[in-house]
């Protein structure tokens, strides 16, 4: 199991109740941008701290390199939010989150889709392989 994966599964429930606040406000339609500071202002009132964007060493063939990643939002180091305003979530979608995920080394992530009705029916879980919790544990 990943390290941090017990911290960001408590995390997730906190961080989806904050998307649903969110969409409850503000309803469906609106640009991903807006979103994206409405959810960071949300954490901030929760006291969760998030960033937006990151320099992260890569490292590819003795080829190492800084390169900052667009993500959308990173919570408390362990949890990766992926802010959508789309008809429907792509699997390339999914991809980049995986993508961003493996390279932050974060075990949990999020797709939070805001153009559905409900915030719950475009809500995407992602866990990175090996990173959830072990066989046989609850």
């Amino acid at each position: 199991m990943h390290p941090d994966y017990p911290k960001s599964n408590r995390l997730s429930e906190e961080v989806i109740g904050a998307g649903i606040e969110v969409h409850r406000i503000m309803g469906p339609g609106l640009l991903e941008s807006i979103y994206e500071k409405c959810l960071m202002r949300e954490l901030e009132l929760r006291e969760l701290h998030a960033v937006q964007q990151q320099e992260v060493r890569i490292e590819y063939k003795d080829l190492v390199f800084t390169e900052t990643l667009r993500f959308d939002i990173l919570v408390e180091g362990c949890l990766l939010v992926e802010i959508k305003a789309v008809k429907s979530v792509l699997p390339i979608h999914q991809a980049q989150l995986l993508s961003y995920m493996k390279l932050l080394n974060v075990p949990l992530g999020l797709v939070m889709n805001f153009h559905d009705v409900r915030l719950i029916d475009g809500l995407s879980r992602m866990i990175l392989r090996d990173a959830g919790e072990e066989e046989g544990e609850e």
